[in-house]
């Protein structure tokens, strides 16, 4: 079973992300509103993967990121940028700050869920 943590400040992009994998088998998902928010809540759920937006009230999502890469249990944890900045430079910094994969808003939902496929496939074979 692989929980999937998606952290947008908007409930409609969390339910579309959660309609586009639902197709992923044994997956659940938690979800947060702020990066504050899903900071608490993976030290609530054990989870495999994040898929996060970068413009959030509270704590912007390169932040989020830069904390999950400074903890060792967060180090190798998959996390894909879903936002709505298309720049390059705003791609790359979010890479240099650890993303795992980068893809913008709207997405096409096949798109979606084989990039998360290839995420959680390599998350598990690494962690083999």
């Amino acid at each position: 079973m692989h929980t999937i943590l998606v952290v947008d400040d908007s409930p409609t992009i969390r339910r579309m992300v959660r309609a586009a994998l639902a197709a992923l088998p044994d997956v659940t998902f938690v979800e947060a509103e702020s990066g504050l928010r899903a900071i608490e809540v993976l030290g609530m759920h054990p989870v495999q993967m994040v898929v996060l937006d970068l413009n959030m009230p509270d704590m912007h999502g390169l932040d989020v990121i830069r904390f999950l890469r400074s903890h060792r249990q967060y180090r190798d944890l998959p996390v894909m940028v879903l936002t709505t900045r298309g720049d390059e430079t705003s791609r790359q910094a979010a890479l240099d700050a650890g993303a795992s994969a980068y893809v913008t808003k709207p997405f096409m939902p096949t798109a979606l869920l084989s990039a998360v496929r290839q995420l959680l496939d390599a998350h598990v074979t690494r962690g083999r």
